[in-house]
C-alpha cells in the first residue's frame, strides 16, 4: 500500500493543482472518484495490466465502464497515466487528491470512537471543541466500541486523542510498572 500511495502522490498533486488553478476541484474530485472506483475492481485491474492492449484502448475502456465525462485535460492526464503504466493506481490517486482538497478547503474528517452511542448534543460539543482546536471545518463519523469502558478516542488525520477509560488504565499500568 505504501508503494501505491508513493506512486500516486505526484499524480494526485498535479491533478489537484490543475483543478485548483482552473477552479474545477469538484469536477476532478467526482471524475477521479469514479475512475478510481472502477480501476480498483479486480476485473478492471486485469484489463489495465493486459500486455496486448495498448494505452489508448485501456483508457477508452476505463472511461466507458466508469461512464465518466472526460474533458481534454482529463483525457491527457489519463493518457499520461497509461503511458507510465499507472492507470491501476487511480484509486490511490483519487484518495490522495481528496487529501490535498481537504487541506485546501481547511476541513478534516474526525472519527469519534466511544463506549456508548453519542447523542447529537455530545457530538456537537465535541465537534465545536475540535473545530476550535484544529482550526478546521469538521466532519464527524462515530463508532461504538464497548471495550473502551467509557470516554472517547478522537482521530483527526494524524492526531489521536485517547480519552478512553481503557487508555487511561493502560497509561496508569505503564506508570506503575516503570
Amino acid at each position: 500500500m505504501t508503494e501505491t500511495s508513493t506512486v500516486a502522490r505526484p499524480y494526485a498533486k498535479a491533478a489537484f493543482e490543475y483543478a485548483r488553478d482552473h477552479e474545477e476541484l469538484e469536477t476532478w474530485s467526482e471524475l477521479l472518484g469514479k475512475l478510481g472506483q472502477v480501476a480498483s475492481v479486480s476485473e478492471m485491474q486485469k484489463i489495465l495490466s493486459h500486455p496486448k492492449l495498448d494505452t489508448t484502448r485501456k483508457v477508452e475502456i476505463l472511461i466507458e465502464v466508469s461512464e465518466a465525462e472526460v474533458n481534454d485535460a482529463a483525457r491527457r492526464f489519463l493518457d499520461h497515466l497509461g503511458e507510465k503504466g499507472r492507470l491501476s493506481a487511480l484509486a490511490a490517486i483519487a484518495q490522495q487528491f481528496e487529501v490535498f482538497r481537504a487541506e485546501h478547503d481547511r476541513r478534516v474528517e474526525v472519527t469519534i470512537v466511544s463506549a456508548f452511542e453519542l447523542n447529537a448534543k455530545q457530538q456537537e460539543t465535541l465537534g465545536s471543541a475540535l473545530k476550535k482546536r484544529l482550526d478546521r471545518e469538521i466532519s464527524i463519523t462515530t463508532q461504538v466500541d464497548p471495550s473502551l469502558l467509557g470516554g472517547v478516542i478522537l482521530r483527526a488525520g494524524d492526531t489521536v486523542i485517547d480519552g478512553s477509560v481503557r487508555g487511561r488504565l493502560n497509561r496508569l499500568h505503564e506508570t506503575l510498572s516503570a
